[in-house]
């Protein structure tokens, strides 16, 4: 189910799959390179030119993280330009939480979109000789051509659906099974897009989340949302963790935070309804399955802007895209943009401990500053993939530097447990109402760490 991986540029990749699938001519259309081009080691990632994981920029993004004081930075950040062909661009931002949350994060960033690649492959194998085009840029129906247009659009859309939530289960499934990280009580969120022309591919879980700078008719910068916060509190989350025996509702010191806990146990008190890891609440409602949209890009779209919840507890979608827009310089707007989220933890929340801020930019025209401009600004380029954000050497299997709870505080101790109080009553049930369904977890402000504390069992379940 996952995908193959090899340091052979001769080898191949294939996994099944049961959807609707493209034809080769859509990604090779561009390029004369194949998939195999694209089959790779793990460790080998690092120096692909296309690829920047660490603060920097590439031909039409930029990308910058900053540790928060919450201890070790636990997010996560890519830009894959040239993702199986010449005009398609990966990106995605990771906020990981629990005791191991930076290497699950590091580590879904690294192999997400391996697995991708791979399910796109099969797809595209599946299709190999057929003639069909694919569906390419905004559908402009003629005449009798508008049920085949829609036609080509719905297999589109089946097309991605499928690879992005085989993706994901396939991921989900490697930590599970993973023999030097352990996700039991640790995980991480994920906002995946890829862009391919006007074509615009989300894949999404957790509380990480996706807006897009475009100019409405007066030409004025607006901000629209492409992500859905997937807290506990959303109906459809709340009615599914439920459904399996987990437990939704706030601390009595924080009410605005909902949160999911075991059945028997106070804990872990996660504050998303989706994620990667976290398996001692997979049975109990939280899940890897990831939402799914397409959007087509218009000449009005601007830019894109991912990150995690460490800028969205403190901008609003319309204060983001007022600072990327603002920039003085297109490859310095992510650094701004934290800079930004960094005093605004200041002012309003003096007595709180700043989280992990982590940032894409992507430019929807793929124009970038000139080198000089960028080199002004103090960053590294594409190719230099070294670690600004101060954290130690990046560990795929985590074997170094074991973390420490009291260092990234994700765990309360027992005597703030106490001196919190009690916890509240269950939230009031998810209604279906369309208020509800509309709110879509938008501006929502947390400021707390996502996990409270940690079971106090093992993998293994009490018997009742």
């Amino acid at each position: 189910m996952g995908c193959c991986v090899s340091t052979s540029s001769r080898s191949t990749c294939s996994s099944k799959s049961n959807g609707e699938t493209i034809s080769p001519s859509c990604f090779q259309k561009r390029t004369r390179r194949t998939f195999s081009d694209h089959i790779i080691s793990l460790h080998h990632l690092p120096s692909l030119p296309s690829r920047i994981f660490s603060n920097g920029k590439s031909r039409g993004a930029c990308i910058f993280t900053q540790q928060g004081r919450k201890g070790i930075n636990q997010d996560a950040m890519i830009v894959w330009e040239d993702f199986m062909s010449e005009d398609m661009t990966f990106c995605g931002v990771f906020d990981g939480h629990g005791p191991h949350g930076h290497l699950v994060a590091r580590k879904v960033r690294d192999a997400l979109p391996i697995k991708l690649l791979s399910f796109l492959h099969s797809s595209e194998s599946k299709r190999n000789g057929s003639g069909k085009t694919c569906f390419k840029g905004n559908v402009k129906p003629d005449n009798g051509d508008s049920d085949k247009e829609s036609s080509a659009e719905d297999k589109l859309n089946s097309t991605w659906r499928e690879a992005f939530v085989k993706a994901y289960k396939a991921m989900d499934k490697e930590l599970r099974s993973h023999p030097n990280l352990d996700c039991f009580c640790s995980g991480s969120t994920a906002v995946t897009l890829v862009k391919q022309g006007s074509n615009l591919f989300m894949g999404y879980i957790g509380d990480s989340r996706a807006i897009m700078g475009s100019k409405d008719s007066n030409d004025s910068m607006v901000a629209i949302q492409l992500t859905v916060d997937l807290k506990p509190d959303l109906p459809r989350e709340a009615e599914r963790i439920k459904r399996c025996k987990g437990r939704v509702f706030a601390l009595q010191d924080e009410p605005e935070v909902p949160r999911v806990w075991l059945p028997f146990d106070d804990a872990p008190g996660l504050a998303m309804a989706r994620a990667f890891g976290d398996f001692c609440l997979k049975e109990y409602g939280v899940i890897s399955m990831p939402e799914f949209s397409h959007r087509q890009l218009t000449d009005r779209d601007q830019f894109i802007v991912l990150a995690s919840d460490g800028v969205w507890d403190v901008l609003s979608n319309a204060e983001v895209v007022e600072i990327v827009s603002s920039a003085p310089t297109r490859s310095s707007a992510s650094r701004i943009l934290v800079d930004s989220a960094a005093r605004e933890w200041k002012l309003k929340y003096p007595t709180s401990k700043m989280d992990d801020c982590a940032v894409v930019c992507l430019f929807l025209d793929g124009k970038m500053d000139s080198e000089s401009d960028y080199e002004d600004q103090g960053f590294s380029s594409a190719t230099i993939q070294s670690n600004h954000s101060g954290n130690p050497i990046e560990s795929d299997d985590g074997q170094k530097s074991e973390p420490s709870l009291q260092r990234n505080f994700t765990v309360r101790s027992s005597e703030e447990n106490e001196a919190n109080g009690p916890l509240s009553a269950d939230v009031e049930d998810a209604t279906s109402s369309a208020e509800d369904q509309n709110w879509s977890g938008l501006e929502g402000v947390t400021r707390v760490n996502s996990l409270v504390q940690l079971p106090r069992f093992s993998e293994e379940r009490p018997t009742s």
